[in-house]
């Protein structure tokens, strides 16, 4: 697809066929799946994205563009992922825009009355998982993320790429999400304090930022990793560039996903698609995606007798953990490609245009 430009002119706007809104300012998960996804939309409609975070491969608009799509006459679609940018689009078509609206819901929850009042007013609603739909009052079409298995892929080297990251041991076994109760930072750091004395081989990376509601958080996961001697084994990289995660994602012989709720989780492909071996608690999309035993191990969430339990015999052999991670590889590209999202996902939009 040809691009736009930050600002389209006449003729773009003119056959511009889909809008891809980001109106939250901090970068989150869902800004993360909507990223990834938008650029394959891109390639099968005529697509902008409105908003921050923009990535490569779609177009992009501003605001000053909307009045250039008042009142045509050929639908367009608005793919809102929150609240605001249900919002915005209920607006937007209230004062002459031709929007049909669409909404992904990935949360596993009740939804607050104003969610459920603008899903009412939405085209088409789109639910990441079957559980993430029977909380939903409404119709909806179920479409699991994807992951792009390109970007997020197992190193052709994994000892050079480990070396790389100054971490000390031979292997390494990971937990990336924002610092904080909901995602089991704690459960995860309860684990490794007992596991890592173990296993002197294996450190332990801890990916995610720390906002500032979290600090005294943070700071006692910090005092109980000292406590038990492990300050050089246990890594906490604070937030990093989206760019530089694939690149952690190779380091990784063992991933663990140990959030306690989730709306879909995607740490859990992309770590599955990198070839780490996962041990993942039943939160989110994990019963969905993991294969219990065959393409990873399922725990309680906020059990960390339970997570030390399932991560131990890994830890004990790596090559099977290395076996699981390939065979997750395998899972991932049959079933939660990028490609097969986006195409589902364009099944939708062709319904309402």
């Amino acid at each position: 697809m040809e691009c736009f430009g930050v600002s389209l002119d006449t003729q773009a706007a003119r056959q511009l066929q889909v809008i891809v809104p980001n109106l939250h300012r901090r970068y989150s998960g869902v800004t993360a799946t909507n990223r990834m996804v938008a650029p394959k939309l891109a390639k099968l409609f005529r697509a902008a994205w409105l908003g921050s975070d923009a990535p490569e491969g779609i177009a992009r608009m501003d605001a000053a563009d909307l009045p250039k799509l008042w009142r045509r006459r050929e639908p367009l679609i608005w793919h809102a992922r929150r609240n605001d940018e249900m919002i915005a689009g209920v607006l937007l078509r209230a004062l002459g825009w031709p929007l049909k609206l669409v909404f992904t819901s990935a949360a596993q929850r009740h939804h607050s009355w104003l969610t459920r009042w603008l899903m009412r007013r939405m085209d088409a609603i789109i639910a990441t998982s079957e559980l993430s739909a029977s909380y939903l009052n409404c119709e909806a079409t179920v479409i699991p993320h994807g992951v792009d298995t390109d970007r997020y892929a197992p190193a052709a080297d994994r000892a050079t790429v480990f070396a790389e990251g100054g971490l000390p041991g031979r292997y390494a076994i990971g937990c990336f999400g924002r610092i904080r109760p909901q995602k089991g930072t704690d459960v995860f750091v309860d684990a490794m304090c007992r596991l890592l004395p173990r296993y002197p081989d294996f450190s332990a990376v801890i990916v995610g930022a720390i906002t500032a509601d979290q600090t005294a958080f943070a700071e006692g996961l910090k005092r109980k990793v000292e406590t038990a001697g492990l300050s050089s084994r246990v890594v906490m990289t604070g937030e990093l560039p989206i760019e530089e995660l694939p690149r952690w994602y190779r380091r990784l012989t063992i991933y663990a996903f140990t959030s306690r709720n989730e709306g879909f989780g995607l740490t859990l492909l992309e770590a599955m698609s990198s070839g780490a071996a996962l041990v993942a608690s039943r939160a989110g999309a994990a019963e969905l995606v993991v294969e219990d035993g065959v393409t990873g191990a399922l725990v309680p969430p906020g059990d960390a007798d339970a997570l030390a339990a399932a991560l131990e015999p890994l830890m004990r052999d790596p090559a099977a953990a290395a076996a699981m991670g390939q065979r997750a590889r395998q899972h991932v590209l049959q079933n939660f490609s990028l490609d097969a999202e986006a195409g589902r996902i364009a099944e939708v939009y062709r319904t309402l245009v």
